[in-house]
C-alpha cells in the first residue's frame, strides 16, 4: 500500500514538472487594417445622403445611386507592399469620379480605434504621400463576411452637405 502511494506521488510530481514549461508558440505580429482591406473590392451598394436634409429632418435625405451612372461596374483595388504597408490604389469601371481614380493611400491608424471613431483612408496623388487629394472614412471593417464600408463626405466651410457610402465586397 505504501509503495502505491509513493508511486502515485512520483507520477503526479513528474506530471507537475512536465507541465510547468509554458509554450505559447511563435510570436506573430497582429493583423492590421492594411491587411484586412488589401485587395480588390466590388460595389454592393452606393448611397448618397443629403446631409443638410438629414440634419434638418427633410425627406428624402437618402438615395440609392448604385444602379445609376454605371456604378455596378465600380471596383477599387487597394495595394500593399510585402510588409503590408499601403502603396497604390486604383478605381476601375466607367463611373463618374467621386474621388481621384488612382493614386496612393495610407490609413490614419493601422488598427481600429477604441473610441469607435472610424479610421480614415487618406488618398494621395504622389508616392511620397505629400499631396493629399481626398479622405475616406472606413466605417465598417471587413471580417469573416469579407465586406467593408467606406464613406466620402463633402463639406463646405467645415459643414457636411453630401456624403457617399460605398458598401463593398471582396473580389477573389
Amino acid at each position: 500500500m505504501r509503495c502505491k502511494i509513493i508511486y502515485l506521488l512520483a507520477i503526479i510530481g513528474f506530471l507537475a514538472i512536465g507541465c510547468s514549461e509554458t509554450d505559447d508558440g511563435n510570436h506573430v505580429d497582429p493583423i492590421t487594417l492594411n491587411e484586412k482591406i488589401n485587395g480588390e473590392w466590388g460595389l454592393m451598394n452606393l448611397k448618397m445622403v443629403d446631409e443638410y436634409a438629414k440634419s434638418n429632418k427633410l425627406e428624402p435625405s437618402e438615395q440609392d445611386i448604385s444602379t445609376l451612372f454605371n456604378y455596378p461596374d465600380f471596383r477599387i483595388k487597394l495595394n500593399v507592399d510585402d510588409k503590408m504597408q499601403p502603396t497604390s490604389y486604383e478605381v476601375t469601371g466607367e463611373v463618374p469620379p467621386l474621388f481621384a481614380l488612382n493614386g496612393y493611400w495610407k490609413l490614419s491608424s493601422d488598427f481600429q480605434q477604441p473610441t469607435g471613431e472610424p479610421v480614415k483612408i487618406y488618398l494621395y496623388s504622389d508616392a511620397e504621400k505629400t499631396q493629399k487629394t481626398d479622405e475616406l472614412k472606413l466605417t465598417s471593417v471587413p471580417g469573416s463576411n469579407e465586406e467593408m464600408e467606406i464613406q466620402l463626405v463633402r463639406t463646405s466651410e467645415g459643414t457636411p452637405f453630401v456624403s457617399y457610402t460605398f458598401r463593398l465586397n471582396a473580389i477573389n
